[in-house]
C-alpha cells in the first residue's frame, strides 16, 4: 500500500493499461453476389427512386409532397395536413415501431439488413468504391501501397464522387421543406437563404461522414436498435445462424476429399463470410450484435458450398430451436403465429385501420371561435344585446370554398354577419361575426351557445362549435 492510500503491485508483477476504446481496424468488405444480395440492390434502387424522385413529382400545379414549415401546411399529394392533424404523424410513428417490433419477431433484422439509410448508403458509397478503386485485395494493396500521383487520383476521384452524392442527398431533403424547383434556381444562382444552406450541408456532411467513413461504428456504437434488439427475439425468432453440428470441425482440403474421412466439418475455413461482413464479424461464433442481418455472408458461403459440391445452407436463416433440432427448417411457418407475434400484429392492424379511417373521415373544414377581447357585449339597435366573435376557417381542400353560419341556444338569437363567407383553397382565414339578441325575459350572465357552420355546395361537411354568450 502506497502512502497516499493506492494499492501497489505486487513484486514481479506487470502493470497492464487497458484502454477503454477499441482502435478500429479498417474493414474491406469483398463484393459477393446471390440472392441475397440482388435484393438489397433492388432495395437500395426502390428507396433511392423514391427518395430522389418524388419531390420532383406535381400535384394540381405544386410540388406533390412538400412539408412547409412556413405556411405550416404539409402536402401529399391529394391531402393538406395542417398542425391540428398532429395526431396522424403521432400514429404513423407508433405504427412504424410496430411494423419493426413485428418483422423483428419474425426475421429479426430486416430494417438494418435492407432499407435503413445508413446501410443503403453505405452500399451505395462501397459501390463507388469498389468501382474506382476495386475489389477487396485490390483496395488493401492500394491503401498499403506507397504515396503516388495515381493512388492520389484515385482517392480524389472517390472522394469527390462521395461528396456530389452526398451534395445531392442533402439537396434532395431539403427539396422536401423548400419547393424544389425554387430551391434548384436559388442553387444555381447561389442565392439561398441561410437555414436551406446550412441543412444541405450538414445533411450532406452527415451522410458522406456516416457512409464514407463511419459506416459499421454508426451500427456499432451510435444506433440503439443494435442494444435492445435481443429483446425483441425468441427462440422461434429467424435469424443468420451457422450450424456448427454440421460445419465443424473446420478445417482446409481440397475439393475432392471426403470431409468424413478427414474427420471435418462441411466449413473448409474459408473466412469468405467474415471477408464478405460489412461489420467484419465472424458469424461462426455465434448471434452477435453488430450482426445488422445483411445477409452477406450467406450468399458468400453459398458460393463457396457450390465449389466444393456441398449442400448450400451451412449459414442460412434459421431459428434457434431449428439449429437445435426441435424441428426441421421447413416447419418454421408453423411457428411464425406465436402469441408475441399474434399480439403485435393485432395492435398493428387496429393501428393502420385507425389510421387509414381518420384519414379518410377527416373533415376538410376546421373552425375555431374566439371571442372579442374589446367587450364582453355591447348594446345594439331595438334593445338587442350583441356578442362580436372571431372564428377561424380552415379549409383544407384546394379549392375555395362557401360557408354559411348559424347559432343555437338562446330564442331569436341570430347572426348579423353578412353571408355566405368564402375561403380560399387551402388556407386559414379568421372572419369577425356580430351575434345579437334581444335580452328580454334571459337572466343576466353567461349563457351557452353553439355555432353551426356548412358548405353551401357539400351539405355533409360542417362544424359545431360551442361558445358563450353574455348578457347583463
Amino acid at each position: 500500500m502506497s502512502p497516499d492510500g493506492r494499492a501497489t503491485p505486487a513484486a514481479g508483477a506487470e502493470e497492464v493499461e487497458a484502454s477503454l476504446y477499441e482502435v478500429r481496424q479498417q474493414i474491406y468488405p469483398r463484393a459477393v453476389t446471390g440472392w441475397f444480395a440482388w435484393w438489397r440492390v433492388a432495395l437500395v434502387v426502390l428507396t433511392q427512386l423514391v427518395f430522389y424522385g418524388t419531390p420532383w413529382l406535381t400535384w394540381n400545379d405544386r410540388q406533390a409532397v412538400l412539408f412547409d414549415l412556413v405556411s405550416r401546411k404539409f402536402y401529399i399529394f391529394g391531402m393538406v395536413l395542417w398542425p391540428q392533424d398532429f395526431i396522424f404523424l403521432t400514429l404513423l410513428l407508433i405504427i412504424s415501431a410496430y411494423s419493426l417490433f413485428l418483422f423483428t419477431a419474425i426475421a429479426g433484422r430486416l430494417w438494418c439488413g435492407y432499407a435503413c439509410p445508413q446501410t443503403v448508403y453505405t452500399e451505395i458509397f462501397m459501390w463507388i468504391e469498389r468501382r474506382i478503386e476495386g475489389d477487396r485485395m485490390q483496395r488493401m494493396r492500394l491503401d498499403q501501397g506507397p504515396a503516388s500521383f495515381r493512388k492520389f487520383g484515385l482517392k480524389a476521384l472517390k472522394h469527390g464522387t462521395w461528396i456530389a452524392l452526398a451534395l445531392w442527398t442533402g439537396f434532395t431533403f431539403v427539396g422536401y421543406f423548400t419547393p424544389i424547383t425554387t430551391l434548384a434556381a436559388s442553387f444555381a444562382a447561389w442565392t439561398l437563404g441561410p437555414w436551406e444552406t446550412f441543412w444541405i450541408f450538414f445533411y450532406a456532411f452527415a451522410t458522406y461522414g456516416n457512409a464514407g467513413w463511419m459506416r459499421e461504428q454508426v451500427c456499432k456504437y451510435m444506433c440503439p436498435y443494435a442494444r435492445f434488439q435481443s429483446v425483441r427475439f425468441d427462440p422461434d425468432t429467424l435469424v443468420i445462424t451457422y450450424d456448427t453440428q454440421r460445419g465443424d470441425p473446420r478445417g482446409a482440403r481440397g475439393r475432392k476429399a471426403d470431409p468424413k474421412a478427414l474427420g471435418l466439418g462441411d466449413c473448409v475455413d474459408c473466412n469468405i463470410c467474415v471477408q464478405v461482413c460489412p461489420t467484419g464479424i465472424d458469424i461462426r461464433k455465434g448471434m452477435q450484435y453488430e450482426c445488422i442481418g445483411c445477409a452477406a455472408c450467406i450468399d458468400g458461403c453459398n458460393q463457396v458450398m457450390d465449389k466444393m459440391g456441398y449442400p448450400r445452407g451451412l449459414i442460412r436463416y434459421s431459428t434457434e430451436n431449428a439449429i437445435a433440432g426441435q424441428y426441421a427448417d421447413s416447419d418454421f411457418r408453423r411457428h411464425v403465429f406465436r402469441p408475441r407475434v399474434l399480439v403485435y400484429a393485432a395492435l398493428l392492424c387496429i393501428l393502420v385501420v385507425a389510421f387509414i379511417g381518420g384519414l379518410l373521415l377527416r373533415s376538410p373544414l376546421k373552425v375555431d371561435v374566439l371571442r372579442d377581447r374589446g367587450a364582453l357585449m355591447r348594446d345594439a339597435p331595438g334593445g338587442q344585446i350583441e356578442n362580436v366573435y372571431r372564428l377561424q376557417f380552415i379549409n383544407t381542400d384546394e379549392v375555395a370554398r362557401r360557408y354559411t353560419i348559424g347559432v343555437e341556444g338562446l330564442p331569436g338569437l341570430r347572426v348579423m354577419t353578412p353571408q355566405p363567407i368564402e375561403v380560399p383553397p387551402a388556407t386559414t382565414q379568421a372572419f369577425p361575426v356580430s351575434v345579437r339578441v334581444d335580452p328580454e325575459g334571459l337572466a343576466p350572465g353567461s349563457h351557452p351557445i353553439m355555432f353551426l357552420v356548412n358548405d353551401i355546395d357539400r351539405p355533409e361537411v360542417g362544424a359545431r362549435e360551442k361558445s358563450r354568450f353574455y348578457v347583463r
